[in-house]
């Protein structure tokens, strides 16, 4: 397959959607950095950093496949409406976190635990919100398969981050969050 052809089957709705998820993930990842060079800055901790890589490998190794295998997809309305809510979701965590969200684990000792917004009903929304997306925008391009398989690796992640995390805070701030 050469260029010409890809491009001429590439369905113009599925590349712009794929662009602006990668656009965002690209620039969540700067807004993670500066977090925590900042929170790092006032004293704060990382914890656990190991399995950091693998967090990025398996978010990278999605994003790709989706790239290859959604490009000339159609792109599933009613999946793509419950992707939008989930932005509206991730954003609202961000918002919530405001300059202590990080993609790392980063504990400033003494900072309070934040309990405002979807903390108030959920312990780890952002987890949520990500094992969502993993799921949902592979549904967008017609790819069930592809969310189940992702699904199962990021649960499988999550399990080791969730678990690094809790143990982080409840060091730090002596408050068990299971």
């Amino acid at each position: 397959m050469t260029l010409d052809d890809v491009l001429a089957s590439a369905n113009v709705v599925a590349v712009l959607l794929l662009a602006l998820v990668t656009a965002q993930r690209l620039s969540e990842l700067w807004m993670a950095k500066r977090n925590t060079r900042r929170l790092l800055a006032q004293g704060a901790v990382e914890h656990a950093p190991g399995h950091y890589p693998l967090i990025v490998a398996l978010h990278a190794a999605w994003l790709l496949g989706l790239w290859l295998l959604g490009y000339d997809e159609r792109v599933e309305p009613l999946w793509f409406g419950l992707y939008v809510i989930l932005q509206v979701l991730r954003g609202w965590v961000l918002a919530t976190l405001g300059p202590r969200w990080t993609a790392r684990i980063i504990v400033l000792p003494g900072a309070p635990l934040v309990k405002r917004g979807p903390f108030r009903w959920l312990s780890h929304p952002n987890y949520a919100v990500v094992a969502a997306e993993i799921f949902v925008l592979p549904m967008v391009f017609g790819l069930p398969w592809y969310a189940a398989v992702f699904s199962l690796l990021n649960a499988a992640v999550l399990t080791v981050r969730v678990r690094a995390e809790e143990r982080a805070l409840r060091d730090s701030s002596g408050v068990d969050l299971a």
